[in-house]
């Protein structure tokens, strides 16, 4: 019985898995086609989005920084912003 259920345990850690990384792959599609802007966003907010903060919360203090480090426009930080958080949202398991 304790094997069977361990088995069980397993094919659901392993279909969970699967439906993340696809999740993940999507975003990474997604965000393939972004303009240069907007990925930097995305590969620089993913692994806090990955770890569980909300879109604002990984990214506006992103943003913020690359507008202060001159590596992005406030005028386009917005926008930036929205289409890396469309891709975002895709990784979000």
């Amino acid at each position: 019985m304790t094997r069977w259920l361990t088995t069980i345990a397993g094919l659901v850690c392993a279909v969970s898995a699967t439906n993340a990384y696809a999740d993940r792959a999507t975003a990474d599609r997604c965000a393939a086609a972004l303009p240069p802007a907007s990925k930097q966003l995305y590969d620089k907010a993913l692994p806090a989005v990955l770890a569980g903060q909300t879109l604002e919360d990984s990214l506006t203090p992103t943003a913020r920084s690359m507008v202060f480090g001159g590596q992005l426009s406030i005028s386009g930080a917005r926008s930036a912003a929205q289409a890396a958080a469309s891709c975002l949202e895709q990784a979000k398991s």
